[in-house]
């Protein structure tokens, strides 16, 4: 028995890294998992992974009509859906608040906070019409301390961490809960393939954990979409190497 027998999730920004861990975790705990981003291949390849109970769909969510998209082909092709997952985000090339365009503020804002609500309102009325229905929203501790040069994409987390309340309060009457996992710098095979020795032990040293991989978020992610934490909602997980808990050079 996996802890997500019989579940139907979706999972955004799915063809690596974090969403790729997630998605793969999801359908060895007995998922049926909807993997989808922008390339193809790879989509392809980790819906392969993940067995006969996966499918791939390709979508850009900087698109508007995605998210009514995705979930229309979740719903089509495993018959319901009980667990969201809003993955994906864009974050470069940002800036400072006095040097962003209000170009870049919409590229930055369109997939990092616009999707995951479009996602949530297609979404809501198959995970209140299976009446345990779960949102997973993947945040960064970057919402609670911000880095500089990031704003735009900090706003988002803010404001993603935000609306995660929001829906726990909107919507526990229907039985949907809604949780976000705000990750510590989390390593990336294809961001992190060149990271100097030195820029690692700088990283390292901001954790006190180390730093954590994909499967770390996975795992949490699991039990935030299990029923094993039915009494869960609202909650921002600070998944961080305890980066969160110090001063100073771990800040």
């Amino acid at each position: 028995m996996g802890r997500l027998d019989g579940e139907i999730a979706l999972v955004t920004g799915s063809t690596a890294g974090i969403g790729k861990a997630i998605a793969t975790r999801f359908a060895a705990e007995g998922a049926s998992v909807m993997v989808t981003g922008r390339d193809t291949r790879r989509g392809l390849a980790v819906a392969a992974a993940c067995g006969p109970n996966a499918a791939f769909v390709a979508a850009d969510l900087a698109d508007p009509g995605a998210a009514r998209s995705l979930v229309e082909a979740t719903t089509a092709r495993f018959g319901g859906l009980t667990v969201l997952v809003n993955n994906a985000a864009a974050a470069e090339p940002d800036g400072s608040v006095a040097d962003l365009d209000d170009a870049r503020w919409r590229t930055i804002l369109e997939i990092d906070l616009l999707a995951p609500a479009r996602l949530c309102r297609a979404a809501m009325p198959h995970l209140r019409a299976c009446g345990h229905g779960a949102i997973v929203n993947i945040s960064s501790r970057v919402a609670a301390r911000a880095p500089r040069g990031l704003a735009a994409y900090t706003a988002a987390k803010g404001a993603l961490e935000a609306m995660t309340r929001s829906i726990a309060v909107d919507e526990a009457a229907d039985g949907v809960r809604c949780n976000a996992i705000a990750p510590g710098y989390v390593l990336n095979e294809r961001r992190d393939a060149n990271m100097t020795a030195e820029e690692r032990a700088r990283r390292e040293a901001m954790h006190l954990l180390g730093l954590g991989d994909p499967d770390d978020v996975a795992h949490a992610a699991v039990y935030l979409a299990a029923r094993e934490s039915k009494w869960l909602t609202g909650c921002v997980l600070p998944l961080d190497g305890g980066s969160s808990a110090a001063r100073g050079s771990f800040g």
